[in-house]
């Protein structure tokens, strides 16, 4: 199934405190979510999304994502191809 995957979105994820262990280890359940790491700053995670469109990362932050105890916001940025 890879092969055919063509949509590739890098999630940043903000994270309410005291959430940030559960929240990964409910991140790395998502199929979609190839990587995943920590990070300072304004926001505490970003995941890597695989897909077979832009339509389905949506849905996966929307659906699976967001829907987490503990996730305040996120920002999603999508790859684009030169």
């Amino acid at each position: 199934m890879r092969g055919a995957l063509t949509a590739i979105g890098f999630v940043l994820i903000d994270i309410e405190p005291t959430y940030e262990k559960e929240v990964y280890a409910m991140l790395m359940k998502i199929g979609q979510i190839v990587e995943l790491y920590p990070l300072f700053g304004e926001y505490d995670l970003i995941a890597k999304v695989e897909a077979d469109s832009y339509e389905a990362i949506g849905a996966v932050v929307m659906s699976k994502i967001r829907s987490i105890e503990g996730v305040k916001a996120t920002k999603t940025l999508a790859r684009v191809a030169f």
